[in-house]
Order: structure tokens, then C-alpha cells, then sequence
């Protein structure tokens, strides 16, 4: 695990951006995992100003979402098909038939997530996957007390979780109740993961996942036991980590090491 602290919000999206870029030049045909919320919007405005500036290339890639609210259909425009197109997908070359992302209308979720599941196998697995935290500490839809060794299911929100994202519906009573989501488990097989977090209300769950134990209480902490995730923090999210002395010597000292 590998923590990154940097001086603002604008710095994190850059550097989440270029990892996202040197995947997709290492390998074209790379599968990303996917986040929503305001978090991933600034390495995404990146990611599009590298395809438009400097040629990345999407033609090959294949990008799996991590989760969708049930009930709203595509077109609804606090959907996470609506937000995944309007802030990504339409601006890049990226191929329709390779973009995969929950359905929160489907008549039989637990076929479903299976299929997903099966999916990812299918494309021989994720090789990046970018994630937010919740203020809770919770990766994708991945409530607290969720199995860490989830799959792709249904999820019931909180109501800390449903009233973090009120501010996207006219109101909190709009928000659904229910989601669907890759599990934790799901997450963790990915090859690479980039966590973003930025801003004070993301301090405490930033810490928990960090420094505190592996637990349920906060599915984020599960990402102590993988074996390639970098943490990309900016000042505020990393207020309450003990160890920032520590974490900056590290990356001081990295260009020498061994």
C-alpha cells in the first residue's frame, strides 16, 4: 500500500489521470474499473484532455463500473450510465460494446450479477480499478458491515449514505434505497487500485482505512490486504493520518530506491 499526499484536489486528478494513462500505454487493450461521484469528475476531465491533446487511445479498452442505483433507468440523469457518458465516455474513443456498467432496471438482479461477475472473468479481469471512499469509509456501494469478501449484489444504503448524496436529487426522499455493486471481493482481485479521496469530511474514513484495523465497519480498510494500491490524498484527507511524516519520506525517498 502506498499513500500519496499532495497539495490539493487539482493535483490528485493529475496524478490518478497519468497512472490511468500509463496503464493504457503499457498494455491498449487494459480493463479500468470505474468510480462515479464527484471524486473521479477531475481525473476524468483529465483523462479526456489526454485524449483530445495528446492522443490516448481508449479504442481497445474495456472498463467495467463498480455500481448503479436500482430503479433508475439509463436516461434518469442522476444515473450512473448518464454520469459515466456525459463526463467520460461520449468525449473518448471508447468503443459502445465495450463499456459494462450495472443495471438498475433489470428483471432478475441476481442473474445479473452474476453475468457481471462472469464478465469481468471473461475479459481476463481488471487491471486498474479507480475508487472514491464514502465519508463512512465505504468503497463503492460496499456499506459498512458488508462481507469483505463480497460479490457483485444487491445493496441496501445507509441513511449517512443516502443523505452524503441527497445533494445530487432535489431531495433526500429521491434517493433510492437500494443499489446494485461489485463487491468487495470483486474489488480486491483487481491488479492495480487507485483510491482518491479529497476534502476534511473524508478525513476520519481516509484514517480508518489507513491506519485503522481491516474491518467490516469500513469495506475501504479491506485494501490493507492488496498488494498494489496507491492512495491519493490531498492535504485535507490525509488531516487525521498519524503517519504523514512517514509517507512523505517514503515517496522523498523513493527515486533511489533500491
Amino acid at each position: 500500500m502506498e499513500v500519496i499526499i499532495q497539495d490539493g484536489y487539482e493535483a490528485i486528478s493529475r496524478q490518478g489521470a497519468q497512472i490511468v494513462a500509463h496503464t493504457l500505454n503499457a498494455k491498449p487493450d487494459a480493463v479500468l474499473g470505474l468510480a462515479t461521484g464527484s471524486t473521479p469528475l477531475g481525473l476524468y476531465k483529465e483523462l479526456v484532455r489526454m485524449h483530445q491533446e495528446e492522443g490516448l487511445d481508449f479504442s481497445q479498452v474495456t472498463t467495467f463500473n463498480l455500481d448503479e442505483y436500482v430503479g433508475l433507468a439509463k436516461q434518469h440523469t442522476q444515473s450512473y450510465h448518464y454520469f459515466m457518458h456525459e463526463n467520460l465516455f461520449q468525449h473518448i474513443n471508447i468503443s459502445k460494446h465495450n463499456i459494462h456498467i450495472p443495471s438498475g432496471t433489470t428483471d432478475n438482479y441476481p442473474a445479473f450479477c452474476e453475468s457481471y461477475e462472469q464478465r469481468i472473468v471473461e475479459c481476463g479481469g481488471i487491471d486498474l480499478q479507480v475508487l472514491g471512499i464514502g465519508s463512512d469509509g465505504h468503497i463503492a456501494f460496499n456499506e459498512p458491515g458488508s462481507s469483505l469478501s463480497s460479490r457483485t449484489r444487491i445493496k441496501t444504503l445507509t441513511s449517512q449514505t443516502i443523505e452524503d448524496n441527497a445533494r445530487f436529487f432535489e431531495s433526500p426522499d429521491e434517493v433510492p434505497a437500494y443499489s446494485i455493486t461489485m463487491g468487495v471481493g470483486t474489488i480486491l482481485e483487481a491488479r492495480k487500485i487507485i483510491l482518491l479521496a479529497n476534502g476534511a469530511n473524508k478525513a476520519a474514513a481516509v484514517a480508518g482505512a489507513i491506519e485503522g484495523p481491516v474491518t467490516s465497519m469500513c469495506t475501504a480498510s479491506a485494501l490493507q490486504m492488496h498488494r498494489d494500491t496507491i492512495f491519493l490524498l490531498d492535504k485535507e484527507a490525509a488531516g487525521k493520518l498519524q503517519m504523514t511524516t512517514y509517507y512523505q519520506w517514503i515517496q522523498d525517498k523513493m527515486p533511489g530506491a533500491p
